[in-house]
């Protein structure tokens, strides 16, 4: 599987931007996917994630009600909304996936994950 992350730009705050993580190789449509980000200086931070259907999907608790994660099985495509952005979210974002249905603490572990995408970077001015 090969992972192709898009959407990333510059924003002011309280804009919104909407990322794409795109699979080729083989379909994603029951596997995990993940996004996680890297903020300069930072470690990785678990950002949201979904298995399956899309159905169960879960956040980080800081920034639900912000961003949200949805798919979209016909273009193997998972897609991250993010809203109100703020400049602590200036980060690299990465998709990642994995073809097992992970437990909900596996989601949130950039260690469960077998494949990644490059990242795509989101600056959010103020």
């Amino acid at each position: 599987v090969q992972l192709q992350a898009s959407g990333g730009g510059l924003v002011q705050a309280g804009d919104s931007l909407r990322l794409s993580c795109t699979a080729s190789g083989r379909t994603f449509n029951y596997a995990s996917v993940g996004w996680f980000r890297r903020a300069p200086g930072k470690e990785r931070e678990f950002v949201a994630a979904l298995r399956g259907s899309g159905v169960n999907k879960y956040y980080s608790n800081s920034l639900k009600g912000r961003f949200t994660i949805s798919r979209d099985n016909a273009k193997n495509t998972v897609y991250l909304q993010m809203n109100s952005l703020k400049p602590e979210d200036t980060a690299v974002y990465y998709c990642a996936a994995d073809a097992s249905s992970l437990i909900m603490s596996a989601l949130r572990d950039p260690e469960s994950y077998d494949y990644w995408g490059q990242g795509t970077l989101v600056t959010v001015s103020s």
